[in-house]
């Protein structure tokens, strides 16, 4: 094997090494999936920001820009930025200081058991096609850097994977974010120096990247609500997934759960305008490349210095185990937590942990399978995005904004949601419809629960039957 090779290897097994240090400190499931609600400002941010900052960023949007030019990247850094700025502001403090283990709990508190299983429901594909695609990145640096055919690197990078989840719980995952987060910067800057010195200087970058790659919209003439629309999957597909409630409800107070997240949300746009970059100028550098999801290890291995490259390497593998990490601890706290657990209440904290390891032990498998046989990384992730998004964040605002609702409102929302986006897209073939999803979704919740209400009117007995809004 080659230096780089033993280099990134190296690297994650110091991951592991982290991983078991800290596995004494996992008693609970609150310290297993939370850390113990002890995350102060640079832990909070920097993990956030590390989990947001995975493979789409790094080499899906990298890729697509590649191919598209900077038309093919807007919802990277864009979207993804802009949703973490808004659940700073909105979201991050309310859910703190509601004390809850996951996502799920607030549709229990609010509405009912039946609404906290339908949405637990809808977040757990989510996850499992999130992990597909970091998993899927993973595989695609170790055929990069060592030769090796894809699916055997994604094999090898899905048993790192599901080894380094199950040891270490949240404390471990952020305890690395914050090595690697610092690398990645580094790493990531000095690529982009060593790129800009390839083409002879900054004075020849637009030269060398070319105008028509400069436009923000492709040739083809898409109508504003197709350009809208992809822009919100980004922003609202992922405003209420479990991988970014968890950083706000591990922090150690509201006002750090805020502030990180804002400060990760600056963080990630400065540091995901350099992918982008690589993109643009990527076919000067290495016109024959294959296949474009590649394009970032391609430049790492062809253009920096060994020591650079083991950096920059070994913290873009780490920054994907960072986010493949994080899915597979929602999925397994969503699981865990709000239907094993809630079935079986006698279960002590030792046996509690011991599920949520299995858990990501077969949602890990799971994983694998899409990362084999999905149609790539940005893909993945755009179908995690709005696989039934919309409904989840219209009940969640809903829940967290105001006592308007009822678990017929919220369950009808749900269902709306994830069966409109697919009608819209196949049968009626909108120009946009995730924003027809949202639309309809939003309806739904409003029609459903005025009808409620107004039979409530007439029949006092539906109150009894769990209708009502809980007060």
């Amino acid at each position: 094997m080659s230096v780089e090779i033993w280099g990134i290897l190296i690297y994650v097994v110091l991951q592991l090494v982290v991983a078991s240090l800290l596995l004494r400190g996992i008693s609970s499931e609150k310290d297993y999936f939370l850390a113990g609600r002890s995350l102060g400002p640079i832990l909070a941010t920097f993990s956030t920001f590390a989990t947001w900052f995975g493979a789409e960023t790094c080499m899906g949007s990298a890729g697509l820009v590649f191919r598209d030019g900077l038309s093919g990247g807007k919802a990277d850094p864009l979207g993804y930025a802009s949703c973490l700025l808004i659940f700073g502001l909105f979201f991050a403090a309310r859910l703190w200081k509601r004390n809850f283990i996951t996502l799920g709990d607030l549709f229990r508190e609010r509405y009912s058991v039946s609404v906290e299983r339908f949405a637990v429901f809808l977040m757990i594909p989510t996850s499992v096609m999130w992990a597909a695609a970091q998993i899927r990145a993973f595989g695609q640096i170790l055929a990069a850097s060592s030769g090796m055919e894809v699916m055997v690197a994604i094999t090898v990078a899905t048993a790192i994977v599901i080894l380094y989840t199950a040891v270490g719980g949240l404390m471990a995952d952020c305890v690395n974010d914050l090595v690697h987060g610092i690398c990645l910067i580094v790493g990531m800057a000095a690529l982009v120096i060593v790129v800009v010195n390839r083409v002879g200087g900054i004075e020849n970058v637009a030269a060398a990247i070319g105008a028509e790659r400069l436009s923000l919209f492709p040739a083809t003439s898409d109508s504003l609500w197709h350009r809208l629309d992809k822009l919100a999957i980004p922003i609202f597909g992922s405003l209420v997934c479990q991988e970014l409630v968890s950083r706000s409800l591990a922090s150690r107070s509201a006002k750090i759960a805020r502030n990180a997240t804002l400060w990760a949300a600056g963080i990630y746009f400065t540091i995901g305008l350099m992918p982008v970059f690589l993109g643009l100028i990527g076919p000067a550098v290495v016109p024959d490349l294959n296949d474009p999801e590649q394009l970032l290890p391609r430049l790492a291995h062809l253009y920096l210095p060994t020591f650079l490259y083991i950096i920059f390497a070994g913290a873009l593998v780490s920054a994907i185990l960072s986010t493949v990490d994080s899915a597979l601890l929602a999925v397994s706290a969503l699981f865990s937590h709000n239907v094993v657990f809630a079935l079986h209440p006698g279960l002590s904290e030792k046996q509690k942990v011991f599920i949520a390891r299995m858990v990501v032990l077969v949602c890990g498998i799971i994983a694998y399978s899409l990362a084999v046989f999905g149609d790539g990384i940005y893909a993945l992730v755009q179908m995690a995005s709005s696989w039934g998004s919309s409904g989840l964040v219209v009940v969640t605002c809903f829940a967290l904004f105001g006592r308007f609702g009822s678990s017929a409102s919220a369950l009808s929302t749900f269902a709306v949601g994830l069966f409109s986006l697919p009608i819209a897209e196949n049968i009626l073939e909108l120009q946009a419809p995730y924003l027809f999803s949202l639309a309809m979704s939003t309806t739904t919740y409003v029609v459903v629960e005025l009808a409620v209400r107004g039979m409530s009117v007439a029949s006092p007995r539906l109150a009894q039957v769990g209708l009502r809004p809980r007060r």
